[in-house]
């Protein structure tokens, strides 16, 4: 069989990273109905990583129009930590870039307007790029203007015509989303102003490998991001970095700061630490992807064993978070309704429906009490924190979080 290609530059992909099997989309949510009907689509969720650019990628079987339609489930606003973390980088771009009234924020995936509502009460004018027409709309009801449309070269081209350039641009968790990454970021030179300001938010690939992350892997995810690779993107299309910060977000995410390739920005120590990081991690090297699978089937034993353990004592395991990366880990634990009860989630886009593949019906967060599980396993383990806050009263009836990766652990 012929090797796929590599979907920036095209090299044959010869390189297994992990292959997760056959599952559903992450965020298709199952009505009951849908249930009833027993007709669910699955694909395959087979990732590669380039020996030419270094680019780990997943097979491409499902269409982006597909996976990011009218019906994507994904709010940014339900999670109160990532709107913080949103208000935080609004108040730190305009301090550090003097941005004001003269200036112009474009948010690339700006979905509900979670991150732009903030620049805009600063009062700087503020757009929206959205693909989602219900995460647009959202945002268009709280006051942020949002176009419609995928963003790519094409699009970049347009708002430049338009007279809709940018001192500041932000892409947050949208560069791992792109099927054709080269044709994405090709669209950010146009409307960049010359020395306008694009910073990257994406989650780390280091940390994905070193701690076992592989529920972040899913058919949104077309690519897993080092800052190896995503600099070859950005040179290709004469952009450059010229500072790093490296954040909790996500499991540990990269914030690049990136400007033209002419630009006046001089370049940070950071930067070169990070470049000397993931060569001294061997991310420039071929062999040190191949190991990753036996990792993840670990990972996956040592969590079946542990709902043997609960079962056999009697406990209830439920979860909490209807996230896509939950979704990853149980399809491919192959657990259903009678490993875990139920699933609480806070967004009401979620609740009364069923997870895909599990078929783990959700509720919302009020019912964790009338159901009183004796583990609450934590799906999104990137919000850990937040959602032990919030349901610390799980410890009234004796209740224990739970999280599983990179192994099984009872927080008491």
């Amino acid at each position: 069989m012929t090797a796929p290609a590599c979907r920036f530059c095209h090299a044959p992909l010869t390189q297994d990273f992990v292959d997760l099997g056959s599952q559903p989309l992450a965020n298709s949510y199952l009505t009951a109905a849908q249930l009833e009907a027993g007709v669910e689509a699955s694909y395959p969720l087979h990732t590669r990583v380039c020996g030419q650019c270094f680019l780990v990628q997943a097979d491409n079987p499902v269409a982006a129009d597909a996976i990011f339609d009218d019906g994507y489930a994904y709010f940014s606003s339900y999670s109160e930590s990532w709107v913080a973390h949103a208000r935080r980088y609004a108040e730190a771009m305009t301090a550090r870039f003097a941005l004001g009234p003269q200036s112009r924020v474009i948010e690339v995936a700006s979905n509900d307007g979670y991150l732009l509502q903030h620049f805009a009460a600063l009062g700087i004018p503020v757009l929206g790029i959205e693909p989602t027409a219900n995460t647009a709309q959202a945002a268009i009801e709280r006051g942020v203007p949002t176009e419609v449309i995928f963003f790519n070269d094409a699009t970049g081209r347009d708002l430049a015509a338009r007279g809709l350039t940018a001192d500041l641009m932000a892409a947050n968790n949208v560069l791992a989303h792109v099927p054709d990454i080269g044709d994405f970021v090709a669209g950010f030179p146009h409307v960049l102003k010359p020395q306008g300001v694009l910073t990257f938010e994406f989650p780390h690939l280091l940390n994905l490998i070193e701690k076992v992350q592989f529920d972040t892997i899913y058919h949104e995810h077309f690519s897993y991001l080092s800052l190896l690779a995503v600099e070859n993107v950005l040179r290709s299309r004469k952009l450059r970095p010229f500072d790093v910060e490296l954040m909790t977000t996500h499991g540990g995410s990269l914030r690049l700061f990136c400007c033209h390739e002419v630009a006046d920005h001089p370049e940070t120590r950071a930067l070169a630490d990070l470049r000397a990081r993931e060569q001294a991690a061997g991310l420039d090297r071929l062999e040190t992807y191949g190991g990753f699978a036996d990792r993840v089937a670990r990972v996956r034993k040592d969590f079946l064993a542990f709902l043997a353990r609960a079962k056999a004592e009697g406990k209830r395991v439920a979860a909490y978070g209807a996230a896509a990366k939950g979704n990853t880990f149980l399809n491919h634990a192959g657990v259903g309704t009678d490993d875990i009860v139920a699933c609480f989630d806070a967004n009401p886009h979620k609740q009364d429906r069923y997870l895909p593949g599990s078929h783990i019906p959700v509720y919302s967060p009020e019912r964790v009490a009338e159901i009183q599980p004796d583990y609450l396993m934590i799906l999104p383990w990137n919000l850990k924190d937040e959602i032990m806050g919030q349901l610390a009263h799980i410890r009234t009836w004796g209740g224990k979080f739970v999280t599983v990766a990179p192994e099984p652990k009872v927080w008491d």
